[in-house]
């Protein structure tokens, strides 16, 4: 099955048409309860580490350089295990969204891991 990848921020309101939710940031997002953001699963693992976080700071300035490091850590062994278990799940579902909680959507995290798990 080929699973169909979506983006969405958190605090967008939750539809069917998200399939399975998940969350791709290390940390939960500021004043949403677990409840409210109905996540299915959250994918920490697979975020970026809490250095190049800080480093990039949401800085569209700074968003080619994130990327570019953000790839080569998904290929670290801890970020590549997680990647392949996040692969796995994805397997099991017809429509799989990544939520984020950056204010922007065209530079953020969860754009570079979508590139990373579409298929080729």
């Amino acid at each position: 099955m080929v699973c169909e990848l979506a983006l969405k921020r958190i605090y967008t309101q939750a539809d069917e048409q998200d399939g399975f939710r998940v969350l791709v940031d290390r940390l939960w997002p500021r004043g949403l309860s677990k409840d409210a953001a109905r996540v299915d699963l959250w994918a920490k693992e697979v975020a970026p580490s809490d250095e190049l976080r800080r480093w990039f700071g949401h800085e569209p300035g700074k968003w080619e350089p994130f990327a570019q490091r953000y790839r080569r850590e998904l290929t670290q062994p801890d970020k590549a295990s997680a990647l392949t278990a996040l692969r796995q799940t994805m397997g099991a579902h017809h429509r799989v969204t990544l939520l984020y909680a950056a204010h922007d959507e065209a530079h953020n995290n969860a754009v570079v891991l979508k590139d990373v798990l579409q298929p080729r």
